[in-house]
């Protein structure tokens, strides 16, 4: 089987690669917008101008039995373009119905894309966890504009018989992991007493290893064509918990002093920290159960294992 990998430089991408150079009988294509360094070997590059809603993808597609398409504009916290949900659209929408229409008339078989739980929305109560299959309500740029391709993909699957795959994660970790994850781990592993002693959130995570174990199984399962699956590690944290066993992941006790999660996101609103105070103090779970049930697949990697990998890479590079 060959496969046409976009976004291979990015955090998932990079995990795909690593476990793809186990798996015999696939040969991995990855479509580079420059030439990169360091690149495994076994992959064979080809350059592209780019996830553009005009780039020509003819010769990246030719032979591909299967696209993972994993390159996006991602979300950022405080976009500066002035108009961000069409910056999002040229990227996520446009560029990725352009790829998805050329690889149909390449005569490939399924388009496996890894969209967003963004796409669901921004947060769960009651305890009432996400489904696969229910109705989205994405509430920002990025996840209006994820829903948006999702939309045109199943589209042009019935339109033209590619089979197409849909892969919503939440927050994704593992060793390289940036932004809040990453500081988390800074925090912790100076000491720095932390106010999130006692939120009772739940939040549902992914480790990459997971992740990328899913992206691999969806590439050619039977089952999968034409689905929308939710992906996490089956065990949800709240904030507090993660911080604490994150520490233990690092060998450092966590210093949680017990401040109200009211209290919390109070201040937050004072300071226009609206949307990081409901990743700390908000809920979002997700059902994994028809994941589970029409792939029969279970997440390989336990948190505390993930943590534990994760924890490692980070003070391996913290010692260099």
């Amino acid at each position: 089987m060959r496969v046409l990998l976009t976004g291979a430089t990015g955090f998932v991408g990079r995990g795909l690669l690593d476990r793809m150079s186990t798996l015999v009988n696939l040969e991995l294509v990855a479509a580079l917008r420059r030439p990169v360094s360091g690149f495994p070997e076994y992959v064979t590059r080809l350059q592209v101008s780019g996830l553009e809603p005009d780039t020509d993808w003819q010769e990246a597609l030719k032979g591909i039995d299967a696209v993972i398409h994993s390159a996006a504009r991602v979300h950022v916290m405080h976009d500066q373009v002035s108009e961000p949900l069409a910056a999002f659209r040229k990227i996520n929408l446009d560029g990725t119905l352009n790829l998805a229409r050329q690889a149909a008339t390449a005569g490939v078989r399924r388009f496996v894309f890894i969209s967003s739980i963004k796409v669901n929305g921004e947060g769960t109560s009651g305890g009432v966890p996400y489904l696969a299959d229910a109705q989205p309500a994405p509430a920002d740029p990025y996840g209006i504009s994820k829903m948006e391709a999702e939309q045109g993909l199943r589209a042009l699957a019935t339109e033209t018989g590619m089979e197409v795959v849909i892969i919503r994660p939440t927050l994704v970790y593992g060793p390289g992991v940036k932004a809040n994850f990453l500081n988390m781990m800074r925090w912790l592993d100076k000491g720095v007493p932390l106010p999130f002693g006692a939120i009772n959130n739940r939040r549902s995570l992914v480790a990459l290893d997971n992740l990328v174990d899913l992206i691999v199984t969806c590439i050619d399962h039977p089952a999968a064509a034409n689905q929308t699956f939710l992906v996490s590690d089956g065990e949800d944290l709240s904030t507090t918990e993660l911080l604490r066993r994150m520490g233990a992941a690092l060998g450092k006790p966590a210093r949680l002093l017990p401040v109200p999660s009211w209290l919390l996101v109070t201040g937050a609103a004072v300071l226009g920290k609206q949307a990081l105070s409901q990743r700390l103090c908000g809920s979002l779970q997700v059902d994994i159960g028809k994941t589970q049930k029409l792939l029969n697949w279970t997440p390989p990697v336990s948190v505390d294992e993930a943590l534990r990998k994760t924890a490692k890479h980070f003070l391996e590079q913290q010692s260099k």
